[in-house]
């Protein structure tokens, strides 16, 4: 047992963050200000191997795990939420439901692109009166002559407007778990479309809309998995998903504690730097405490998730909700060291707060993850 990374991952840390410093910093502020992703960064991740961790090597990824998607999860969240939640949605929260389930041509046809950022993905699961309550989606697929003809509203879609290809859930059966299909529709499909991009507390940078569903037809061929096996195959999905929204939440906390160091080192009250206060540096360390406690949580729960431990989707629901609260209490603690100077929009720890808030969230909210972990109590 070790509650140190080993060399092959602490090494990817540490390249992960130089690509991040020179690469996605320098565009965030633009990025926020035009609320939209640097297009010239999908090619550049995908150079660097940001967006194949868990990609086959024969498709150009590094066949990676859990733990290394955690790793860059947390050190682009450090420069930006909006940038970091487009990334990760396009390669492990869609892309990899091809990766486990997608035909040979499905994947021969989109892991390569994906992994090379030449293609961008998104994931349809939320419907406008559905979040949480996955088995009640309601968007639908009929079955045709020639295949399947599909229906329905998705809101609150990350990369809606980016896609190349988005993995859509339709109800193909009865109500319930056991009625939903994963389908796989392409851009510039008859009958697919895009409302305008929704304006967001947070992560700004990134592109978030309604996606239309009108009488698509789609070959039998654009199922992916099993049909009538969707919930089953999200729910999974929402393991590895979850890992990396809990890690942006320690990339935004370890963002801001380190910025709130430095702040209360440098900005004097009373005749003297804040961190001769005690209450300041007090805070200082409570901060760090739960940083660090959520950091092991959400480490561990990568691990079991690459080890197949029995107890994954326990340490997975664990982190989810650990990280995403401590992420929220560190970076508002980190508002209130910086006083005024972080309440202004051109404060980094502003934007930090506002992005941390959707952690709570999106990929299963705080309640869905206490209730996987009371399960069998009622």
């Amino acid at each position: 047992m070790s509650w140190e990374l080993d060399e092959v991952h602490r090494d990817f840390q540490v390249s992960a963050r130089s690509f991040v410093d020179k690469q996605v910093r320098p565009l965030v502020e633009r990025a926020e200000a035009a609320g939209e992703f640097p297009g010239e960064l999908w090619k550049q991740l995908g150079s660097a191997g940001v967006l194949g961790l868990v990609t086959p090597e024969e498709f150009g990824g590094s066949g990676g795990d859990a733990l290394a998607v955690a790793l860059v999860a947390e050190e682009l969240a450090r420069a930006s939420g909006g940038i970091a939640v487009s990334a990760l949605v396009s390669a492990y929260m869609a892309g990899t439901h091809l990766v486990r389930y997608g035909s040979a041509a499905q994947r021969e046809r989109w892991l390569a692109a994906l992994a090379a950022g030449e293609a961008v993905a998104a994931i349809a699961v939320t419907e406008p009166g559905t979040g949480s309550d996955v088995a009640r989606v309601t968007s639908t697929a009929r079955r045709t002559d020639r295949g399947w003809l599909l229906n329905g509203r998705k809101m609150f879609i990350t990369n809606a407007g980016l896609a190349d290809v988005i993995v859509v859930a339709a109800r193909t059966g009865d109500p319930g778990r056991g009625g939903l299909t994963l389908f796989l529709v392409e851009r510039g499909t008859p009958g697919l479309g895009t409302g305008k991009p929704l304006p967001k507390m947070g992560w700004h940078s990134s592109d978030t809309r309604e996606v239309l569903l009108d009488d698509i037809e789609l070959p039998t061929e654009a199922v992916i998995g099993t049909e009538n096996r969707g919930f089953y195959q999200i729910m999974e999905g929402f393991q590895l998903e979850r890992v990396a929204l809990a890690a942006m939440g320690i990339g935004h906390a370890a963002e801001c504690l380190e910025l709130a160091r430095e702040y209360a080192g440098q900005r004097e009250a009373f005749g003297e730097p804040l961190t001769h206060l005690q209450t300041i540096r007090h805070r200082l360390a409570t901060m760090e405490i739960e940083l660090e406690a959520a950091r092991l949580i959400t480490y561990q729960s990568a691990a079991r998730l690459d080890a197949g431990h029995p107890e994954a989707g326990r340490s997975v629901a664990r982190a989810k909700y650990l990280a995403a609260i401590a992420a929220n209490r560190i970076v508002d603690d980190a508002v209130q060291l910086f006083g005024g100077a972080g309440f202004v929009e051109e404060s980094p720890v502003a934007r930090h707060y506002r992005d941390a808030r959707i952690l709570r969230i999106g990929g299963g909210t705080d309640e869905i993850q206490l209730e996987i972990l009371t399960r069998g109590m009622a």
